[in-house]
């Protein structure tokens, strides 16, 4: 994709600070970051969201979420990280480059998690009921 900002920092057209690579992903500093060290894992190949990535390259990507996850965690002292991934501009995806973002935490950085809400037995239940007919009736992608 020739206007996405991530196939240009893959490509080496747009300067960044990168921390990891290997054969398919690329670990940067994210240049807004929510907390120090504040990275983000993108894939070498233009997907727009993570069920357009192929099922071979979820090892690849685990690796690599260890690898640059330890590597932060020791060098700054973090207690701690969250990983997150924003799935479509729904979720709040501003680039539509799938990508994951690694934030390391610390004991009371004042950082908040997303807001909890209930949900009644019932409301589970139907919810239980419809996903579990997807996943049972329906092919959908590895």
């Amino acid at each position: 994709m020739q206007e996405c900002v991530f196939c240009k920092i893959v490509n080496k057209q747009i300067p960044a600070f990168k921390i990891f690579e290997n054969e398919k992903f690329i670990a940067i500093l994210d240049i807004k970051p929510i907390a120090k060290g504040h990275a983000l894992i993108i894939p070498k190949t233009h997907y727009e969201t993570i069920q357009e990535m192929p099922e071979t390259d979820c090892e690849q990507l685990l690796e690599a979420f260890k690898k640059v996850s330890s590597a932060i965690v020791k060098a700054l002292k973090a207690d701690g990280f969250n990983i997150g991934l924003n799935n479509g501009r729904a979720a709040g995806q501003e680039i539509m480059h799938c990508h994951w973002h690694i934030i390391p935490r610390f004991n009371n950085d004042g950082l908040k998690s997303w807001p909890q809400t209930s949900a009644s037995e019932q409301e589970l239940k139907k919810i239980h009921e419809q996903i579990l007919n997807v996943l049972n009736t329906q092919e959908l992608p590895l």
